[in-house]
């Protein structure tokens, strides 16, 4: 357990809500989470579910409504075709990905990671006693992992790559033939693909998002994909996550689901599948809302001196490159790192953000823009004059 790193963005998330429970205004930009209601026929089916009383253990993989409403997603939005031993709901997408690595890696066993990462992809590893092998990918390469990346750190105890397409942190995003290519070598070397999908649904400026299973039935054989509602339904305290693959690795992790949470929440299922089931609309305007936020935040970090920054075409954060300010200080306080920057912004800008250096990749910071616009607005105001405030 001393390997192990507890979560960054968890960590920030709870200093900035310590700060506020003090009194002191305090704008989140750290948030991983869309800030929009629950759509109100989502919550209306978790009442029905309520009322007539289910409220008993559910199957251990998930129940068979909400698996073949998954099963319909995946051919309808992805082309791709899944049975229901093929499927398993787990409580949240991070409980998928957790019992994944539990019931497929074993000790020695290495899982190649692209940086910048979620934060909990190399912990997790680890905890299964795998080895993390971390690739640092380029800003301008789009933050995305290339063929001859990808070939140079394969030995014999490569397991898998993963894949997070949307990318949190960076809003990365892969285009069919970019993991056409990297699917191909995995394919001729036998890695698994752990694709996590769980920004799927939020995408901007027209792109066409691909998952990766849909791309031959070869390559899907070798593809775990993990999703979830949490973030296109805005459902994150909901707990539902769900993955599919082959029919071995979903047994496994069923087998190892059976022992820790045995099934997640009865109530929760069911308004996943209204989420899954019912209208789109509210996915549609969250989307359409995230754009605009995008828009503008990208436009104020760029107009700030010696900042670049990727334009994300999805999930809802920036990742801009802030190195330019390492050295320089204010009021005796030194700014060697994105840690030290954020916690420069936490008590003089009064702006929470994540360090970069969580997600492997110490010269950016992460900004969240599912927050109001007045809230990104007036946080920016705030980091402009913070960052106006270093001298060398």
């Amino acid at each position: 357990m001393l390997q192990i790193a507890g979560s960054g963005t968890l960590k920030i998330a709870a200093e900035a809500k310590a700060m506020k429970s003090k009194g002191i205004e305090v704008i989140d930009l750290s948030v991983g989470e869309p800030d929009f209601p629950t759509p109100a026929n989502i919550k209306e089916a978790a009442k029905r579910a309520i009322e007539d009383n289910f409220t008993k253990y559910t199957a251990n993989e998930g129940i068979p409504d909400l698996k073949s409403a998954i099963i319909h997603k995946f051919c309808k939005d992805n082309g791709v075709e899944y049975a229901q031993d093929e499927v398993i709901v787990s409580s949240g997408a991070k409980n998928c990905l957790y019992n994944l690595f539990v019931a497929m890696i074993d000790k020695g066993d290495e899982v190649i990671i692209p940086a910048p990462y979620w934060v909990s992809y190399p912990e997790q590893v680890k905890l299964a006693q795998g080895i993390p092998v971390i690739i640092q990918t380029k800003e301008e390469n789009g933050f995305c992992i290339t063929p001859a990346e990808l070939e140079s750190v394969i030995t014999s105890n490569t397991k898998a790559l993963i894949l997070n397409n949307p990318c949190n942190p960076t809003g990365a995003t892969y285009t069919r033939e970019q993991l056409r290519e990297l699917a191909e070598i995995a394919v001729a070397k036998g890695i698994y693909l752990i694709a996590d999908e769980i920004y799927e649904k939020l995408v901007y400026d027209g792109f066409r998002f691909c998952s990766v299973a849909a791309l031959s039935d070869e390559i899907k054989q070798l593809a775990i994909i993990v999703n979830g509602v949490s973030k296109s339904y805005s459902m994150t305290g909901w707990r539902i996550g769900y993955a599919a693959g082959p029919r071995d690795i979903i047994s496994a992790m069923a087998k190892v689901q059976s022992h820790n949470t045995s099934n997640a929440c009865s109530i929760s299922q069911m308004a996943s599948l209204e989420a899954i089931r019912g209208t789109q609309t509210e996915v549609f305007n969250m989307v359409a809302e995230f754009q605009n936020r995008r828009n503008y935040i990208l436009s104020r970090v760029r107009s700030i001196p010696d900042i670049s920054c990727l334009e994300p075409k999805g999930a809802f954060y920036l990742f801009p490159n802030f190195s330019a300010y390492y050295g320089m200080q204010y009021e005796g306080m030194q700014i060697l790192s994105s840690s030290d920057l954020c916690y420069y912004l936490l008590k003089y800008a009064r702006v929470a953000v994540v360090s970069g250096s969580a997600f492997g990749a110490d010269n950016f910071i992460r900004l969240s823009y599912a927050t109001s616009i007045q809230n990104i607005e007036e946080g920016m105001n705030r980091i402009v004059e913070a960052m106006q405030k270093l001298e060398s």
